[in-house]
C-alpha cells in the first residue's frame, strides 16, 4: 500500500502561505514505520480538483487530502469529491448532530441560547454535508469532523481541513485507527556519506552496479555546488532493507576508496 498526500489552496500556489503539511505527512508516516509516495498541490478550482480526485479515486493508493472542506465559497473539496465519485452531498447525520452540539457549546459559552434555526447555523450544517456514503473523521480541536470516502476498498481517501492544529491530529488518529497493522511491518533503513569534488557522471556506473547486485536496496544521490561553508559535494547512499543496505554500503565505501574518492561517512 501507498500513501500520498493532497494540498488543497491558492493561498500555497500563490506564496500567502507556506505549506506546511508536507513535512509533517512524511513525519507522521515515519514515526510509524510508514512512508509517502507522492505528493500534489492544487488550487481552488473545481476542475482541476475534481480531475485529480477522479484519477486518485480510481487508483490504489491511500489518500489524504488537506484543505477546501469548509463551507465559504472558495471552498471545493467535499463538492469536488463528490463529483468525483458520481455521487451526491449529503447531510451526515453524525456530522450534524456533532456539529450542533458545538453551536450549543459556543453560545452557552457566550450566555445566549441557541438557535439552531437560525440562517447562520443552517449555513454552519454546510460543514457536514459529505459525499454519500462517507465516514467521519473526529476532529479534536473544534469537533467538526472530516470525512473518509472511497470508490473501492483500494483507494480510501481521508480529507482534513487545511488548518495544521486540526488536520495533524486527525490524520494521526485515521493512521491509528485504520492503518495500525501496517507499521513497522517492512525493515527499512538508510545510509548515506558525502563524496567530495566528484562528478556524478564518474558515479553513476558504481550505482547501477549497487542496484544490480543488491535488489532490495534504492541507490541516490543529493548533488550540492557547495557554499561558504562546505565544498563542493554529492550525498550519496542506500536505502532498502536492513541487510543489503549494510552490504551495499560496504561495498559502496570500498569502491570510492579503491577509486582515490574523498569521503564523510555521515551518522546513520
Amino acid at each position: 500500500m501507498a500513501f500520498g498526500l493532497i494540498i488543497v489552496g491558492d493561498e500555497i500556489l500563490s506564496g500567502k502561505r507556506s505549506d506546511k503539511h508536507l513535512s509533517k505527512v512524511i513525519e507522521l508516516l515515519g514515526e510509524r514505520g510508514l512512508r509517502l509516495a507522492w505528493a500534489e498541490i492544487v488550487g481552488d478550482d473545481p476542475a482541476r480538483i475534481t480531475a485529480l480526485l477522479q484519477r486518485t479515486f480510481d487508483g490504489g493508493d491511500t489518500v489524504f487530502s488537506c484543505g477546501g472542506i469548509g463551507a465559504t465559497p472558495d471552498d471545493h473539496t467535499r463538492q469536488c469529491a463528490a463529483a468525483a465519485l458520481g455521487v451526491p452531498l449529503a447531510l451526515h447525520p453524525e456530522g450534524k448532530l456533532l456539529l450542533q452540539e458545538r453551536i450549543r457549546d459556543s453560545a452557552r459559552e457566550a450566555g445566549t441560547e441557541p438557535d439552531l434555526d437560525a440562517p447562520e447555523n443552517l449555513q454552519r450544517l454546510k460543514l457536514v454535508e459529505f459525499p454519500a456514503g462517507a465516514a467521519l473523521i473526529p476532529n479534536p480541536y473544534n469537533r467538526v469532523p472530516g470525512f473518509s470516502v472511497a470508490r473501492h476498498a483500494g483507494a480510501p481517501h481521508h480529507f482534513v481541513p487545511g488548518f495544521p492544529v486540526m488536520a495533524w491530529p486527525m490524520i494521526a488518529w485515521v493512521l491509528d485507527t485504520h492503518y495500525s497493522e501496517l507499521f513497522h511491518r517492512e525493515p527499512h533503513r538508510e545510509r548515506a556519506l558525502l563524496v567530495y569534488e566528484q562528478a556524478e557522471a564518474v558515479l553513476t556506473p558504481l550505482m547501477e552496479r549497487l542496484e544490480s547486485v543488491y535488489p532490495d536496496v534504492n541507490v541516490f544521490s543529493l548533488p550540492s555546488v557547495g557554499d561558504d561553508k562546505t565544498r563542493r559535494h554529492i550525498e550519496l547512499g542506500v536505502k532498502g532493507r536492513p541487510a543489503q543496505v549494510d552490504a551495499a554500503f560496504d561495498d559502496m565505501c570500498a569502491e570510492l576508496t579503491r577509486m582515490n574518492a574523498e569521503y564523510q561517512l555521515l551518522q546513520d
